[in-house]
């Protein structure tokens, strides 16, 4: 089991920013295509951003295109989503997740829930 920890997360006006951090301790993240999901109670878990392994191609779900912002620092084994221009429906738990198919290229086809290993989430809420 890979592990990663997740953090970041708080209480935001709407139209605020928060960071998100996702450390892997253990293994060398960069070899892992890297997503964050998030969760609402009630609702399965949705792919929000991704960023492949060999060549750091990003995929991004519609509702954050131009508001997020995924990016890895391999010195310090973490994978960044910076969130802007933050509105309640972005309130959710926050997980990122390895991908475990180590040869998969399809970005998008990485920000489905399937075959990952899984932090522990952080809260994001959005509220005024």
């Amino acid at each position: 089991q890979l592990q990663l920890v997740e953090s970041g997360g708080g209480l935001v006006q709407p139209g605020g920013s928060l960071r998100l951090s996702c450390t892997a301790s253990g293994f060398t993240l960069d070899t892992y295509g890297i997503g964050w999901f998030r969760q609402v109670p009630g609702k399965p878990r949705e792919g929000v951003s991704c960023i492949s392994n060999s060549d750091e191609r990003t995929y991004y779900a519609d509702a954050v295109k131009g508001r997020f912002t995924i990016s890895r620092d391999n010195a310090k084994n973490t994978v960044y989503l910076q969130m802007n221009n933050l509105k309640p429906e972005d309130t959710a738990v926050y997980y990122c997740a390895a991908d475990l198919r180590r040869l998969i290229r399809n970005v998008q086809l990485m920000c489905q829930p399937a075959n990952k290993s899984w932090g522990q989430g952080t809260q994001v809420t959005v509220s005024s």
